[in-house]
């Protein structure tokens, strides 16, 4: 099929290439011309596994390509899908839908031949009926179907997570459109996906919905850690114990520090925005987003009782500043957060991350990076494990030394046991959801 994605960002660009590789004409569009020639020349912004190498074979293949001409690639293409962002608006909880709306009105000015336009991007509820609403004002009806197709990828997982889904979410009540998509993802249905159809509003709350459970998951186990903590219990039993129930599970159920990244935050926002605009207030939605917030300052406060509230002059190391492994995204990050406050303090930073160094941190006088793990936690006064990637679950502690200080490790990702340190009289080692006796 002939399809085009509107916006390279994450979700437009895994979306298309991994389109483009299951054998459809694929083009997407932006107006960066500057990233354009990047991607065109296989060059990807953005850190996510697997990604350039398919790139790369799709545009040597010839179904991929890249364009600023954003009229003749509609123009060229059957499915228009609309995949740009919808960060948090200026009130701090609404999603502002500024481009997609920008993206409708070009689109409603232009075409002359019917087009399914697609909805990738996180949208609230309704938001198809607004983006048909503005089509309607300029073009006759039958030009136009408006459906919702969201996406469900994780970051560092994101060419899995498209071609092994657990499901395809189309919303539409359009029996041949349903038919077209049916056909477009069967090769994904037929490694056991399932083919969820829907109306358009139920597609784009299905979205929300997901993450603002998935986040009360990860919120629920932090706050079963605080209690673990306090009554001497390990974290991970309970994860265990409770995850092999199969009306649980075990995902999310890990332990660590308040969730970030490009969903979650503003996603559990913009729904308890929605609930209230609707008269039905969601209360979970709104303590999930109440107890991460309170999240960053329990970890904050912890840090403070391992240094003895002596912040000052301290040397402080991270081991990894990305909400998550796999990704280069700071996006709501805690390190982000910690390191600020920290260096208010007078603390000095050093940070190893295996994606490089960032401008964000780099911009601070006291924060430096390092591209050796082992220079950056030299001599430092306490040390941070902050994202779970694989090469901080194996270090060689014999290399990790502080002259005549103990070394005093705070794993915020429970990379290891706690028995693992017995024997080591050199280590202090600290982590979530077990007894914590700083």
């Amino acid at each position: 099929m002939k399809i085009c994605f509107i916006g390279t960002g994450y979700v437009g660009l895994v979306s298309g290439v991994c389109f483009s590789d299951l054998g459809n004409s694929v083009i997407c569009i932006d107006k960066d011309r500057e990233k354009l020639t990047q991607l065109e020349n296989g060059d990807i912004p953005i850190f996510e596994p697997g990604l350039s190498e398919l790139v790369r074979k799709n545009l040597d293949a010839g179904r991929l390509s890249f364009s600023d001409d954003l009229i003749g690639s509609i123009k060229k293409s059957d499915i228009v899908f609309i995949a740009v962002g919808t960060p948090t608006a200026k009130d701090g909880v609404s999603a502002d839908l500024s481009q997609v709306f920008t993206v409708a009105k070009l689109i409603s000015k232009r075409i002359k031949s019917h087009k399914i336009i697609v909805t990738k991007s996180t949208v609230p509820i309704g938001t198809g009926d607004k983006i048909e609403k503005i089509l309607n004002k300029n073009k006759k009806k039958g030009l136009f179907t408006i459906i919702s197709n969201p996406e469900f990828l994780r970051e560092g997982e994101a060419i899995k997570d498209f071609k092994y889904p657990d499901r395809v979410v189309i919303g539409t009540n359009d029996k041949r459109v349903i038919k077209i998509f049916n056909e477009l993802y069967r090769p994904i249905i037929n490694k056991g996906a399932a083919f969820v159809s829907c109306s358009r509003r139920a597609a784009e709350l299905i979205k929300y919905a997901s993450n603002a459970f998935l986040a009360t998951k990860i919120s629920f186990i932090n706050e079963i850690a605080n209690l673990c903590e306090k009554v001497h219990v390990n974290i991970d039993d309970v994860s265990v114990g409770i995850g092999l129930d199969k009306r649980i599970g075990s995902r999310f159920l890990r332990a660590g520090p308040a969730y970030g990244g490009s969903c979650f935050p503003k996603d559990t926002k913009a729904l308890a925005k929605v609930g209230k605009n609707y008269n039905s207030p969601l209360s979970i939605v709104n303590s999930v987003i109440n107890f991460n917030e309170k999240r960053k300052k329990d970890i904050e406060n912890n840090i403070y009782k391992i240094l003895h509230n002596k912040i000052k002059n301290k040397i402080i190391c991270f081991l990894g500043v990305t909400f998550k492994a796999n990704t280069d995204d700071l996006r709501d990050s805690s390190a982000i957060n910690l390191i600020s406050k920290f260096v208010k303090k007078g603390a000095k930073i050093n940070y190893y991350e295996p994606t490089g160094s960032k401008e964000i941190l780099d911009k601070h006088k006291n924060v430096k990076y390092f591209d050796d793990l082992y220079l950056a936690v030299k001599k430092v006064d306490l040390i941070i494990i902050h994202t779970e990637w694989d090469e901080f679950k194996n270090l060689n502690f014999s290399k990790i030394k502080n002259n005549d200080k103990k070394v005093i490790i705070y794993d915020l990702r429970n990379l290891y046991d706690n028995r693992s340190f017995i024997n080591k009289n050199n280590i202090s080692y600290y982590s979530i959801g077990r007894p914590f006796n700083a």
